[in-house]
């Protein structure tokens, strides 16, 4: 958490208040927040660049500057907040003053978020270990199959891989098995062509559906770049729902554990 849609929904809420805005000064910058370069390269370079553009990677946000690249990852309780002036400084892990006036403030109760100050090359490098998008046009059935086909991790563990598929975790997964009548124990390689290409589908339209409803917010931790909940979590099917009826069969929805996370099913529609 932020999953896929969460940050995705950052960016957007980010792009139409920073696009072509200038970074002044950078006031705060947590060490222990910082990837690399060293924190006080990054304070001095970062002065004069314009953000040109803001793209996402898997989890990660892109800034997209004149000469280099700005990546933020939030991880567990990271948080990108818009504001001008800065009213709340707990948790705050770093802070950029554009020109515009507006402060960026990325917060981060857990220090488990990272940021990293990239060229093209390095940014390359960083994203060369994740799999596909979700979204990616080629990600077809045939490749999904294909890469499936070689895997016998459980389902669940292998769609949490970010090396395998980039950007789904906890929340997404046990929505998309669901969706599916998938057992998230089910051994990746015994899928058949027909599975394959509805969880594909699914996939993409669970992750849509996230992304139109700003993502999904539980106690206050997510919010967007301006400080609004996601309403995902109004449409969750299994995800938190221990102990109540499915949606579907009114079965008792049951919470186990499958590669060492807490997993949310219906014992009798995913079999």
């Amino acid at each position: 958490m932020p999953e896929l849609p969460e940050v995705e929904t950052i960016r957007r809420s980010l792009v139409p208040h920073l696009h072509d805005d200038v970074i002044a000064a950078v006031p705060l910058l947590d060490p222990h927040a910082v990837a690399e370069p060293e924190p006080d390269a990054i304070a001095a370079l970062l002065p004069g660049q314009c953000i040109t553009a803001i793209n996402r990677r898997a989890k990660f946000l892109v800034f997209v500057l004149d000469a280099l690249n700005l990546v933020v990852h939030l991880r567990m309780s990271g948080r990108l907040k818009l504001t001008k002036p800065v009213e709340d400084i707990r948790h705050l892990r770093a802070q950029w003053n554009l020109a515009s006036g507006h402060v960026l403030c990325f917060y981060d109760l857990r220090r488990f978020g990272r940021i990293w100050l990239a060229d093209d090359a390095r940014l390359a490098e960083l994203f060369a270990p994740l799999g596909p998008e979700p979204f990616d046009p080629a990600l077809t059935v045939d490749v999904l199959s294909e890469r499936l086909a070689r895997r016998t991790t459980s389902l669940k563990s292998l769609l949490l891989n970010q090396h395998f598929l980039a950007g789904l975790g906890n929340i997404y997964v046990d929505e998309v098995l669901f969706a599916c009548k998938l057992h998230p124990r089910m051994p990746a390689d015994s899928l058949d062509e027909k599975q394959v290409a509805a969880l594909l589908d699914t996939t993409r339209h669970i992750l849509r559906t996230a992304i139109a409803n700003g993502g999904t917010t539980f106690d206050a931790v997510y919010s967007d770049a301006e400080g609004k909940p996601g309403r995902y979590r109004e449409l969750l099917k299994v995800y938190r729902r221990a102990g109540e009826p499915c949606l579907d069969c009114g079965t008792p929805i049951e919470r186990i554990v499958v590669a060492q996370r807490g997993t949310h099913i219906c014992p009798r529609c995913q079999r």
